[in-house]
C-alpha cells in the first residue's frame, strides 16, 4: 500500500509499472481475439462504473484489475488492427513509451526557460515534419492537440491579417461581414472555427465540389469577387487534402493562384492527407502543400504517434505570434535567436511535452521505415479495391488516392439499398470483429473503410472482406427484401 502522505516510493511505482506493461503486452499479443468493441447501452455502462467517491485509498492492484475487467472491454479499441472507422490512427510502442516518460517528467513547455529541452526538441521535430510533408523550412510552427484547434488558430491569424493589427484591441469593426470559403466536403471544424471567432456559421461559404469531390477554383474565384463587390471581407480559403467522407484532395496550386490574385489567406487542412507523399507509389501523385499560408498535418493519424499530436505550420512569419502573443510580467524571459516560446503561437499556455513522442517515433522508424509502413497500407487498400471491383454486387462509388475506401453493396431486387448498407455496418460493428464508419454521398449511404493502423496486415484486410461479404449476403436474403 502507498504511504499515508506523499507519492508511491519509486520501487512501488516500478513494480506496478511492470504490471501495467504486462497488461499491455498481454493485450497486444492476443489483440486479434479481442473484440474491437463490445456494444453496451449507456445506462448499463454507467451502472457498472458509477460508485461512491472513495474515502480512503485502494490497493492499486484492485484498481488495475477493475480497469482490465470493467473498463477496457468497453472501450472502442482504436489501436486494434481491425479498427477501420473514421481515420485509422494508431499509437506505436515507441510513442507509447515516450508518452509514459513525458507523463512522469510532467514538463510544461510554455516558455523556453520552463522547458528548454522540450522547446528545443519541438523545434527539431517541427523541422523534420516540414521536411516530410514538403513545407518551407523557415515557417513558424507549433505542436497543438488536434487539427480542429489548428484550423481555429490559423483562421484567427487569417482574420487578423485581413483586418489589421487594430482587431487585437478593438475587435472586429461593427458591421464588417467576414467570409471563409471552402468546399461542401470540408470538415466541420471550419464552421466551428467560424462560430468561435465570431465570423458566424452563415459566413462560411461552402462551395459545391466537382465530380471528384474537390473544391473548384473557378467557383471560388467567382465567390470572392461577388463578396468583394458587396463589401464583404474575404478572410481565408480552407482547402482540404484528404477529406473526411471520401479522401478527396482539393487542387492546392490552382486554389493558391486564386488566393494570390485576391490577397486571401490559404489554409490547407491536410490532417489526413499530408504524410502520404512518403509512400513511394504516391510520391508523385499527391498535392503540393508548399503554397499554403498555413497548414495542418496530424502525426497522430499517419505517423503512429499517440494522440494528441498535431502540427500547425505557417509560412507567414510572425502571423501566429501577432495574433496570440501576450506576455505578462510573470512570463517575461530572456530571448535570443534560438529561443522560441511556444505559448506565443497559440492561445494555450500550459503545454505538455508533445515533441518527445514524435522524436522517439521518427528516430525509431526513420523516414524509410515510416514510408514502408505507409506504403503497406496503400497496398492493402489496393488489394481491397481489387476485390470490390471483381464482385458483381459491390462497388466503390468514389476513388481516393489514399487508403480510404467508400464501399456500397448493391444486389439486385433489394428496394432500400441505403438501409441494407447501414445494416451491414451495424452488424459488422456489433460483431466486435471489426469497426467501420459511414458517409452519405449522392450515390447514397456508403461504408467507409480506413486502412492505416501500424498493426494491420493483409490477412486482417482479407478477414474484413470475408466478414463484409458474409454479412452482406446474409442480410440480402428474401427476408430482408420483404422487410425493406
Amino acid at each position: 500500500m502507498s504511504e499515508a502522505v506523499g507519492d508511491w516510493p519509486p520501487a512501488e511505482f516500478e513494480r506496478y509499472g511492470h504490471d501495467v506493461l504486462a497488461l499491455i503486452r498481454d493485450h497486444f499479443e492476443s489483440v486479434r481475439s479481442v473484440p474491437v468493441t463490445v456494444p453496451r447501452s449507456s445506462s448499463e455502462l454507467m451502472a457498472s462504473l458509477r460508485a461512491e467517491l472513495p474515502e480512503t485509498g485502494e490497493d492499486f492492484a484492485a484498481v488495475l484489475a477493475d480497469t482490465r475487467d470493467r473498463v477496457l472491454p468497453h472501450v472502442v479499441h482504436w489501436n486494434h488492427p481491425s479498427f477501420h472507422a473514421y481515420f485509422a490512427n494508431s499509437a506505436s510502442f515507441p510513442g507509447v513509451l515516450a508518452e509514459t516518460l513525458t507523463a512522469a517528467m510532467n514538463v510544461n513547455a510554455m516558455l523556453w526557460k520552463s522547458g528548454p529541452a522540450a522547446s528545443a526538441l519541438e523545434r527539431v521535430v517541427l523541422d523534420w515534419v516540414a521536411e516530410l510533408v514538403g513545407y518551407p523550412a523557415d515557417a513558424d510552427s507549433v505542436l497543438v492537440n488536434g487539427a480542429s484547434l489548428a484550423t481555429l488558430y490559423a483562421l484567427a491569424a487569417a482574420r487578423d491579417a485581413a483586418l489589421g493589427d487594430d482587431v487585437r484591441v478593438n475587435g472586429v469593426p461593427p458591421g464588417a461581414v467576414l467570409r471563409v470559403y471552402t468546399s461542401d466536403q470540408a470538415h466541420s471544424s471550419v464552421e466551428k472555427a467560424a462560430i468561435t471567432l465570431g465570423i458566424g456559421q452563415a459566413n462560411v461559404v461552402r462551395l459545391p465540389a466537382d465530380e471528384h469531390y474537390r473544391l473548384r477554383p473557378d467557383l471560388l474565384d467567382a465567390a470572392i469577387r461577388r463578396d468583394r463587390a458587396a463589401g464583404r471581407v474575404p478572410v481565408a480559403v480552407v482547402a482540404t487534402v484528404g477529406t473526411t467522407s471520401v479522401g478527396a484532395a482539393d487542387p492546392v496550386r490552382p486554389i493558391a493562384r486564386v488566393c494570390g490574385e485576391h490577397g486571401v489567406w490559404l489554409h490547407v487542412d491536410a490532417a489526413f492527407g499530408g504524410f502520404w507523399r512518403l509512400a513511394p507509389s504516391l510520391a508523385d501523385r499527391v498535392e503540393d502543400l508548399a503554397p499554403a499560408d498555413s497548414l495542418v498535418v496530424n502525426p497522430h493519424k499517419c505517423l503512429y504517434v499517440p494522440m494528441e499530436a498535431t502540427v500547425l505550420h505557417c509560412r507567414r512569419r510572425g502571423a501566429l505570434a501577432g495574433t496570440f502573443r501576450l506576455v505578462p510580467e510573470y512570463l517575461t524571459s530572456h530571448q535570443d535567436d534560438e529561443i522560441v516560446d511556444y505559448m506565443d503561437l497559440s492561445p494555450q499556455l500550459g503545454r505538455s511535452f508533445r515533441a518527445l513522442k514524435l522524436w522517439w517515433v521518427i528516430r525509431t522508424f526513420g523516414r524509410a521505415g515510416l514510408a514502408a509502413r505507409l506504403e503497406e497500407s496503400v497496398r492493402q487498400a489496393r488489394w481491397l479495391r481489387a476485390q470490390v471491383a471483381g464482385h458483381p454486387d459491390w462497388r466503390c462509388p468514389v476513388d481516393s488516392l489514399y487508403p480510404l475506401l467508400c464501399l456500397r453493396y448493391e444486389p439486385a431486387a433489394v428496394p432500400d439499398l441505403d438501409a441494407l448498407n447501414a445494416a451491414i455496418v451495424d452488424e459488422v460493428n456489433a460483431s466486435g470483429s471489426a469497426f467501420l464508419s459511414h458517409a452519405v454521398l449522392p450515390d447514397g449511404y456508403v461504408i467507409r473503410v480506413s486502412i492505416g493502423n501500424i498493426r494491420t496486415t493483409r490477412a486482417d484486410v482479407e478477414r474484413l472482406w470475408d466478414l463484409l461479404t458474409g454479412v452482406a449476403a446474409r442480410l440480402s436474403t428474401a427476408d430482408f427484401r420483404r422487410a425493406a
